[in-house]
């Protein structure tokens, strides 16, 4: 019963028996029940085979695995169409054991007149659940609604009402005996006894009736309230099927195995298709029957005692006992996977629903307890007796593949049988979503006969052939095909007749006839009763058949039995293809346990005593010691010489060669793909960050660390080390210093392996103490091992078990919001199954190489699987891709004549001998040549005359793959003893590859090596693959799986012709062909080029080389800035002043130095702009690739460990393209065996080799048996698509657990982990590193900003200040202050385009001062990267969790959590009504007034000037922004320490949603309509205008609470967009030398900036406050004094009551504040610059003011050359081209570049400026403007005695007289220019001005602005000065 191991009586399992025992005594009539002991204990005395028989039963296959027939053969799919668990239809009382009807279980008849029909109670009322799924059903408190099955109506579910203390928990426990229950179809209540409510519901059972068996499901209701199928009850029986029927009594030394194989195991390589059904979890189909031994592939009976893995896994259907059972319980079925645990539960593949229920819940059928009360006879005819000596006689095993239909019992010598469930699930058609079904082709009704089934079957193996297998693949692809057929003829004949199918009475018929054309290849039986009659003829034949008769290869079995309808079943006898499905069934670490034991025990002992003769019939050993002696003492010589030359051991080991210097150089580089592919994956991580899911947040970290976690291989570890030692990334992420970084490097590599728990303790100890470091955990590798931790704990020690999983999926890995995990894998199959832990997203593939037009520098070309497959279509005489036939036909003859042999061995033995012979054949018996293939020959022979032929003794080295460590230990043994009997020790080394050990290379082979390398320390010795470059050797590399070691470019052989049919998986294939692979001179493949379309266009570009050390040093120089390398705006060096001529020369005295961090330089990031290796500047066209200083100091020290030698590690494989060089001729030949070759040599058009069809990776299996084909040319994002559709991962991988969320039907991903994938050794190591670099450059970068860094301009001819105030003040004294005169030059940098502001000083200034660049296009403006500080100001892309709030909204539904409020005023300028609108957010309402009634909005609160409150700023902030609503750094959280203050976002009314979707926390002022295209004076204009107003109203409400008018706060700050940092200046007196005063910096927050210059005394009487503009350039002498009385802009205190009549010009895009500035000041109004602040202001790249592009308004055609400023003027009504551009725009740019033709006479002559009355307006800096305003008592600069260039009328008032102008002398031929509104406007001006006086004006000067009438053009006239 399920919980029981020999001997334990389980209380449990007591209780339980003594209750059947009870209940059976209480309820059975006829059988007096067995004592509960004997129940128990004995095995019943009715036996009627011997003891030693197994016997399963026969219903205990699941129904479930093979559909039932409904009677007239077609088949029922109605159980399938439940969406939750495919049924368990087996309800084995179905029969009884014979094929007559079944007799139904003695019971009481029904009472007379009662209803007896099926569905309905004794009352006749309906219980089906289709019919009661709407009703409310009432039930009693207590009761849970059931349902029950009845067997003569498979497809209804009864409803029962069940009280529940008598139904179990979860756990399969706690249900108390006996019964309660109720009809819900009558009401009758209280059925106290099952049985006799079974026959009130009418269940008819044949068996007796018992809740276990009959109440099947908890009946549940979903959301629509249909009441439904739930759940599987969980009995407790669930956990393992009980067959009390089956009894056996194995005694230890039976002839039966107790061993099982998995039958259900890994069918060619992939673990059985039960998984498909519930089945699995308990027993699987034919494990019923054929017995615990049934499948002992190649394995006699004798080794019960080797320890065997016990599979819990749940798809291996049966389990491995360990040791011979004492006694074997019937409790303890032989086919069930390990009942004491029932660990782990097999989720079907194919359900689409997830399962709740809990892990014993699983729905497992149960079998009828009552055979333990009496058993009954089994009936002959299902029974099939396996003869004695099978095995011994036909040399065969037979393979049974399951095919539809009950298979038999087998008894006897079930050892030499195999039992696969290969094909079984192709006929199990899965239910399809109608979307899939679509996909393929389908419709719903589309589903094969059984037939139809058949003669496919037949037809298939027919079409296979004599060396092919069965592949499950191909032949799901077959019936796909069908299927697609018959839905195009359906549809084809929905017009005609019906398509008549194949009649049962046809199908024998057809079949044979298929089968004829087999050349008996194929056999059909057909019989009437039973598959077991066919089978045992089979067998019988099989084992009277004489070895030199020809047996078919397949034996089709049919029972057309009338009762069953057809079943059929394939006995596969051809002695390839029945050996090749028993191996495919084993798992690769199961095949290696079998292998193992076979050599322990001395199984191979036959073949040993084969193999110890030569081919010729020698004694081989005596053959060796004989030319020992004939040798004597001498050794042939090592090198440089023929191999009869011999020398003696002392002369050989001391033998050196030369160096050889002329081998490739490289150093470690990073290759352009690497970048490519780095860059891709940080592209990645900023997409996580910018997702919003809150998951990452970069700008949080200042660190990168990381630790890389690889399989547990040593040269692995080492070649790792390897690399990061020479990237010298350890260095540059600042992790360790460089002269220790070579020791330290070991902590950042660790193996999973036992010892991984503690090193991974520590690493993630780090992670929690480190907040602000960024952790990448680096899962190299992560395809290997990747199972579960659960069933690990079962796999008796398997070492690695489980591991990875417990590293990478623990929770405290999840949970780390500092970690990131990168698994990086060329198999990422069994990472991309229904159940992955990475999103989709997160994958990054390597680039396609073929695709890309650079696809690699240096001319290599990466050579991999697809290139590989691909040339054997080139043509060559040897082609890279090679089979043996000569080797597979000796093979097949050794594995007739050893059957009990793993092929494996078998082939081993045989590759050990060949490679003697081919040793000795080509030393000293020339007679064995003959004996040797000649592939092994031709590898043999230039691995001997190879380091002959020069003084170098260089040589190729060749691999042997074993993968069975015990194989490959007695291969180096014996290949060892024949080279060293044949004296050729030091010609080459024979080396075992054992992932579990460092290489082992004799003394003198090192020595040899040193010298090659030139330059090595003394006790270096090789500890990687790649260290043994040129080294003559044979490497025997073994393990489980190839682990990514790269190998030397002087790899030249890899011979993989062990690699079997037990290697049928995708990944499998791929990584062990992956050996090879590696990167090649282009011109190796110039003749075959086409063939491989790989090559592109010849790439000078990317030179990275030994000539591209210019194009890499170039980053090394750049200038030191505050603690941070300055990059240009945007990072080129160029712009940084350091030349590349500086780097070049730099470069040729340290060749190597940089060459391999360099090419990090051109990684880009800043906008996503990837930038190519292509020169100096393009190079480094992106900011985040400047080196850090610490970087630059790391690079230009010489690396001392790893310089250049000889052998300079060659950067292959893993970590960058592993070129070999160009004197390898060509890629490694690789000999595969006839299967793989088969699989990888035919293409199915397309890039894919055919392989790719096969299962990706035993640990997962296919979701369906009905999938479309992988696509042949699909890119690897399509190819994990269809492994996330198609694969789902099976019980013990360890995504298994990863299972959707029941309400989403999503599955979790984990968020910060990410994939790379790219083939095999193609350098993904050198890439991931890569990536880490230029993670920490971003993260530098994010944490830096680019500020203007410009020094003042003008200050040469400024005013100086004559009253200068002590030093030291805080604040301004405003009685000396207002003394002071104004500066009316303009010093800020940003205008050093700009017209001059005329001075007396300036007229003393010699003209050739002023520098006259005549510029067109925009200046490039000086910038330097600034660390930002916790005082900055942010864009959008800033996340912390301080500022979360004050940014983001919870959830979109607060975006309505903003209301919207109209605002309106009159303003006098503008001569009408302006209405504004706010966008206020609920958060924001407070610093609002609002009306009381209808939330009209009516001001916004202002403090008094008396209010004293640390923790706010009295001043309204706004900030005019547009174009930046990412950009802008609006975020002002920080920079206000946090502390409450009012802050408004003035946008324009196109651009608030984008604003407001990025802000929504913000206040938002929308400027009008109307000034969508106006310039930032509108902004600043409207900003003062609505404060002015609110002034006045805030006045008026305070005034009634008493408060005085003068009392309210005056002032706003206007700042823009582009502020980020504050500091404060102190002059620090140094030394006694009064000269040397330094400037000390300190970064301030902007509250206290605003605090101080608010707490100014006196302050209502300043007009304007700012702070001065920083530069790295400020000296004490800038702040000698602390006040200034000049211009300030960008950020401003403006007093909005003092300038109420002072307004900005509304219509200007340029120079606005200096305009305004100019007027306050006229006004005699102070304006004050506090000069001890700074302001910092970012280079921003997008939005702001930015000019239009200007274009036609009609445009005529799309070339157009570009149009020049003196066009945007034109003649009124000429046909000039409109322009669709702002006239305002239009007339201020055509001003600032037609200097010379307005005002020939100012040009450079500042002693006469022009003179601008009332405006100031850009005319170009050659020309210096005189402003002069027009009220009455302004004050202006003094003209006495000025003459006059120019005059300049812009849109003048009335203030503007003729009497004023008459007042100002000018030159004669001076100019003047009137601009005016329109042309009335402009004539009238001119009257009223009396210009006509002095001024001659003609006729073709009038002009206007190119715009459209609509458009309202400016007008203005020139004239010339009489």
């Amino acid at each position: 019963m399920g919980n029981s191991y020999a001997g334990q009586l389980k209380s449990a399992r007591f209780e339980e028996a003594l209750h059947n025992s009870i209940e059976a005594s209480l309820r059975c009539s006829s059988v007096v029940p067995r004592p509960i002991f004997s129940q128990l204990y004995l095995d019943p005395d009715q036996h009627p085979f011997s003891s030693a028989d197994v016997k399963p039963k026969v219903e205990d296959l699941d129904k479930d695995l093979v559909h039932r027939y409904t009677q007239n053969g077609s088949l029922d799919f109605s159980n399938n169409l439940t969406v939750n668990e495919m049924e368990d239809d087996e309800d084995d009382e179905e029969m009884s054991d014979s094929n007559s009807p079944p007799i139904p279980y003695s019971q009481k008849p029904a009472p007379e007149g009662s209803c007896t029909t099926d569905g309905f109670c004794q009352a006749g009322k309906d219980l089906r659940l289709v019919s009661l799924c709407m009703e409310q059903i009432d039930i009693p408190a207590g009761f849970l609604l059931v349902g029950a099955k009845s067997p003569n109506l498979p497809e209804h579910i009864l409803v029962c009402a069940v009280d529940k203390r008598f139904l179990p928990d979860d756990h399969g426990k706690n249900a108390l005996l006996g019964f309660s229950g109720n009809c819900i179809g009558c009401g009758e209540r209280g059925f106290r006894y099952f049985t006799e409510f079974s026959n009130h519901i009418n269940l008819k059972l044949t068996t007796q009736p018992k809740k276990q068996k009959h109440l099947k499901y908890y009946l549940v209701r979903s959301s629509q309230g249909v009441l439904s199928k739930g759940p599987l009850i969980c009995w407790k029986e669930c956990r393992s099927r009980q067959s009390s029927t089956i009894c056996h009594s194995i005694k230890p030394n039976s002839s039966v195995s107790s061993t099982v194989a998995p039958e259900n195991g890994t069918t060619n390589g992939y673990k059985s298709g039960f998984i498909q059904t519930d089945a699995a979890n308990g027993n699987s189909s034919h494990g019923g029957k054929s017995s615990a031994s049934s499948s002992t592939p190649a394995r006699p009976g004798n080794y019960s005692l080797s320890p065997r893995p016990s599979f819990a896994s749940g798809d291996q259907a049966t389990m491995f006992i360990s040791g011979p059972p004492k006694k074997r319980h019937r409790g303890w079925y032989p086919g069930s996977p390990v009942p004491q645990s029932a660990l782990v539960v097999p989720i079907p593949a194919v359900r689409p629903l997830s399962r709740t229920e809990s892990l014993l819940s699983a729905p497992v059928p149960q079998t009828p307890l009552t055979g333990i009360l009496q058993p009954r006879p089994i009936p002959a005819g299902e029974t099939v007796i396996v003869p004695e000596n099978l095995l011994s006689n036909s040399g065969v095993r037979p393979v049974i593949l399951i095919g539809y239909g009950t298979l038999p019992y087998f008894y006897g010598n079930v050892g030499d049988i195999v039992v696969s469930p290969l094909l079984v699930n192709c006929y199990k058609i899965p239910q399809l979503e109608n979307k899939d079904l679509e996909q393929l082709g389908l419709t719903g009704s589309q589903l094969l006969s059984v037939e139809n089934m058949i003669l496919l079957t037949i037809q298939y193996l027919v079409r296979l052939g004599p060396d092919q297998i069965p592949l499950r693949e191909e032949f799901e692809q077959i019936m796909l095909k069908a299927m697609q057929e018959f839905t195009l003829r359906e549809r084809a004949l929905q017009m005609g007749g019906q398509c008549t199918p194949v009649s049962p009475g046809q199908l024998p018929w057809l079949a044979r006839l298929i089968a004829s054309v087999s050349q008996d290849l194929v056999h059909v039986i057909v019989t009437q009763n039973s598959l077991a009659e066919g089978i045992s003829e089979t067998l019988r034949t099989l084992s009277e058949m004489r070895h030199y008769q020809k047996l078919p290869d397949y034996v089709v079995t049919i029972c057309a039995s009338k009762i069953r309808g057809n079943e059929f079943c394939v006995v596969v006898l051809g002695q390839h293809q029945s050996r090749a499905l028993a191996e495919s069934m084993l798992t690769t670490s199961e095949f290696l346990k079998e292998i193992s034991y076979e050599l322990i025990t001395g199984k191979v002992s036959f073949l040993a005593s084969h193999f110890k003769t030569t081919s010729l019939g020698d004694d081989l050993d005596k053959l060796l010691e004989k030319m020992q002696q004939r040798r004597g003492d001498s050794v042939v010589t090592p090198f440089n010489g023929d191999l009869n030359e011999c020398v003696s051991p002392q002369e050989a080991a001391a033998m050196i060669p030369t160096q050889n210097l002329d081998l490739d150089n490289e150093p470690f580089q990073i290759y352009q793909p690497q970048l490519t592919v780095a860059r891709k994956l940080l592209s990645q991580v900023c997409a996580i960050a910018d997702s919003g899911s809150q998951s990452l947040d970069l700008g949080h970290f200042s660190k990168v660390d990381f630790i890389i976690i690889v399989p547990r291989s040593e040269v692995l570890v080492q070649q790792t080390l390897q690399r990061i030692r020479q990237s010298g990334v350890l260095v540059d992420l600042g992790l360790e210093e460089n002269g220790t970084a070579y020791q330290r490097a070991e902590k950042y590599v660790v193996r999973l392996d036992n010892e991984i728990q503690t090193k991974f303790e520590v690493f993630m100890r780090r992670v929690k103490q480190n907040p602000y470091t960024l952790f990448v955990l680096v899962h190299d590798n992560s395809h290997v091992e990747l199972t579960s931790v659960i069933s690990g704990s079962l796999s008796h020690g398997e070492p690695g078990h489980g591991l990875a999983d417990r590293v990478i999926n623990c929770r405290e890995v999840l949970e780390a919001f500092n970690l990131l995990v990168l698994q990086v894998t060329s198999c990422p199959y069994t990472l991309q199954t229904q159940q992955s832990r990475i999103s989709a997203n997160n994958e990054v593939h390597w680039i396609q190489l073929d695709s890309t037009e650079d696809m690699s520098c240096k001319e290599k070309l990466y050579f991999g699987m697809n290139e590989y497959s691909k040339s054997l279509q080139w043509g060559i005489t040897s082609p890279l891709l090679r089979c043996d036939e000569t080797f597979e036909k000796m093979v097949n003859t050794l594995l007739e004549r050893y059957p009990r042999l793993h092929s494996m061995v078998v082939r081993c033995y045989l590759l050990i001998q060949q490679y003697s012979e081919a040793l000795m054949a080509l030393t000293t018996m020339a007679s064995l040549r003959d004996h040797s293939t000649p592939e092994t020959l031709s590898i043999v022979d230039d691995l001997l005359s190879c380091p002959g032929k020069n003084k170098s003794g260089r040589g190729h080295m060749l691999i042997l793959r074993v993968p069975s460590v015990q194989l490959a230990m007695l291969a180096k043994e014996r290949l060892q003893e024949v080279r060293d009997k044949l004296g050729l020790q030091y010609r080459f080394e024979i080396i075992l590859g054992n992932p579990a050990s460092e290489l082992s290379v004799a003394a003198h082979f090192v020595a040899r090596l040193k010298t090659w390398r030139g330059n090595e320390a003394e006790e270096w010795t090789p500890r990687t693959y790649q260290d043994l470059e040129g080294l003559p050797c044979i490497v025997i590399l073994t393990g489980k799986d190839p682990l990514g070691e790269t190998f030397p470019r002087s790899l030249k052989y890899c011979d993989l012709r062990l690699i079997d049919s037990s290697y049928l998986t995708r990944t499998a294939l791929e990584q062990e062909v992956g050996l090879a692979c590696c990167y090649v001179s282009k011109e190796v493949i110039r003749g075959p080029t086409a063939a491989l379309d790989l090559s592109g266009k010849e790439q000078e570009r990317a030179a990275v080389g030994e000539n591209g050390a210019e194009e890499l040093l170039m980053d090394l120089e750049r200038p030191q800035s505050n603690s941070s390398a300055v990059t240009g705006t945007s990072g080129s060096i160029m712009e940084n002043g350091v030349s590349s001529s500086s780097t070049a020369d730099k470069s040729q005295k340290q060749p190597l130095t940089p060459s391999f961090r360099s090419p990090a330089n051109s990684v880009g990031l800043d906008e996503g702009v990837s930038a190519g290796l292509a020169g100096v500047g393009e190079t480094l066209k992106q900011e985040c690739d400047s080196l850090g200083p610490q970087m630059a100091s790391s690079t230009t020290s010489k690396p001392s460990s790893f310089s250049s030698g000889p052998g300079a590690p060659r950067w292959p494989g893993q970590p960058g393209p592993g070129f070999r060089g160009a004197h390898a001729a060509l890629p490694p030949v690789v000999i595969l065996s006839k299967a793989a070759y088969s699989l990888l040599g035919s293409r199915r058009g397309g890039k894919l080799p055919a392989s790719a069809a096969l299962l990706p990776h035993p640990d997962v299996a296919w979701a369906s048996p009905l999938r479309p084909l992988l696509p042949g040319h699909a890119s690897a994002e399509e190819q994990s698509l269809y492994y996330r559709r198609w694969t789902a991962a099976r019980p013990h991988h360890a995504d298994h657990g990863n299972q959707a969320d029941p309400a989403s039907g999503a599955r979790p991903c984990h968020p910060r982990r990410l994939l790379l994938t790219g083939p095999p050794q193609v350098g993904k190591t050198g890439s991931y590193l890569q990536f880490l670099r230029i993670l920490f450059r971003m993260l530098i970068r994010l944490l830096e900003v680019d500020v203007y860094d410009e020094a003042e301009i003008n200050t040469d001819h400024s005013e100086s200040s004559e009253v200068s105030q002590s030093e030291g003040e805080p604040w301004p004294d405003i009685e000396s202050f207002s003394k002071m005169p104004f500066d009316v030059s303009v010093h800020d940098p940003k205008y050093s385009l700009m017209s001059l502001v005329y001075t007396e000083k300036l007229a003393g200034v010699k003209q050739e001062a002023i520098k006259e660049s005549k510029v067109e296009e925009p200046r490039k403006r000086e910038a330097v990267s600034m660390m930002l500080t916790k005082y900055a100001a942010y864009n959008t892309f800033h996340h912390c969790e301080q500022c979360h709030q004050y940014m983001d909204f919870t959830s979109a539904s607060q975006m309505s959590d903003s209301t919207l409020h109209a605002f309106t005023f009159s303003s006098s300028m503008l001569g009408e009504e302006v209405q504004l609108y706010f966008i206020i957010p609920k958060s924001k309402e407070s610093h609002f007034i609002f009306s009381k009634q209808g939330k009209h909005l009516e001001s916004m609160r202002l403090p008094l000037v008396s209010d004293k409150n640390l923790n706010a700023v009295k001043s309204p902030i706004f900030t005019p922004s547009s174009g930046r609503h990412e950009h802008g750094l609006l975020n002002l959280f920080h920079a206000m320490e946090g502390i409450s203050h009012l802050h408004l976002l003035v946008v324009k009314e196109y651009e608030m949603p984008l604003y407001r979707k990025y802000w929504p926390n913000h206040i938002m002022l929308v400027l009008p309509g109307m000034f969508n295209n106006a310039g930032v004076g509108a902004a600043r204009f409207l900003i003062k205008e609505l404060s002015y107003h609110n002034l006045e109203l805030e006045r008026n409400r305070l005034e009634e609470l008493g408060v005085k008018r003068q009392c309210v706060w005056p002032f706003i700050v206007v700042m823009d967009d582009s502020c980020v940092l504050w500091n404060i200046h102190s002059v620090q007196e140094q030394s006694s030398q009064p000269m040397e005063t330094g400037v000390s910096s300190k970064n301030v927050s902007l509250k206290s900036v605003l605090q101080h210059i608010e707490a100014t005394p006196k302050i209502i009487h300043y007009a304007i406050l700012g702070i001065q503009k920083w530069s790295s350039k400020l000296t004490s002498q800038s702040l000698k004094a602390p006040f200034s009385r000049c211009h300030v802009h960008d950020f401003i205190l403006l007093n909005i009551d003092l300038t109420q009549n002072v307004q900005y010009d509304f219509n200007r895009y340029f120079c606005e504040d200096v305009d305004f500035n100019l007027r306050t000041n006229s006004s005699g109004l102070l304006i004050c610059r506090f000069n001890n602040f700074s302001l910092m202001k970012k280079h921003v790249q997008v939005g702001g003011q930015r000019d239009f592009i200007i274009k036609p308004k009609i445009m005529v055609s799309e070339s157009l050359a570009p149009i020049l400023p003196l066009q945007y003027v034109c003649a009124p009504d000429s046909e000039h081209t409109l322009l669709a551009a702002p006239a305002q725009f239009l007339l201020e740019k055509f001003l600032q570049h037609a200097s010379y033709k307005l005002f020939p006479k100012a040009i450079h002559n500042f002693k006469s400026p022009v003179l601008a009355i009332d405006c100031y307006l850009n005319i170009g800096p050659e020309v210096a403007i005189c402003y002069v305003s027009s009220r009455p008592h302004s004050s202006n600069v003094n003209c006495e005695g000025v003459c006059f260039s120019g005059l300049l009328l812009y849109l003048c008032d009335s203030f503007v007289g003729a009497d004023l102008l008459k007042k100002f002398k000018f030159l004669k031929g001076a100019t003047l220019c009137v601009i005016c509104q329109d042309r009335s406007s402009l004539r009238q001006t001119i009257v009223r001005l009396e210009l006509e006086d002095e001024w001659q004006f003609r006729l073709r000067d009038e002009f206007q602005t190119a715009n459209s009438a609509d458009d309202k053009p400016l007008y203005f006239l020139t004239g010339r000065h009489v």
